[in-house]
């Protein structure tokens, strides 16, 4: 599972402020990316399309970066992203936690 929280990137990039495209669409902006060893991933604010709602998104889930957008494309369609559980900034760095999101995003 640790490839889930993994970014596939030759070099680090800021990705604060990308817009993150679904596979059916734009489902919101970074507010925050972690580049930490083993437990990188994206906090994705949805904006009013679910809500106001936050989802914290693994890197491993992100199909393509492209720096020239200023977007980031994720493998999973709008609903999938929609149903997933909802960030928890007080638990983000709990292992329980991260297990329920990695175990929600791995079955995609």
């Amino acid at each position: 599972m640790t490839e889930l929280w993994t970014f596939e990137m030759t070099e680090p990039v800021d990705l604060t402020g990308f817009d993150v495209d679904a596979t059916d669409g734009h489902i919101g902006k970074i507010d925050e990316a972690t580049y930490d060893t083993g437990a990188g991933s994206v906090v994705v604010d949805t904006g009013f399309w679910i809500f106001g709602k936050k989802r914290l998104i693994p890197a491993g889930a992100i199909n393509e970066i492209d720096l020239d957008r200023r977007a980031v494309q994720v493998g999973m369609t709008k609903d999938q992203i929609k149903d997933a559980p909802d960030y928890d900034e007080a638990r983000r760095d709990d292992a329980a936690y991260r297990d329920e999101v990695g175990d929600y995003y791995g079955r995609y």
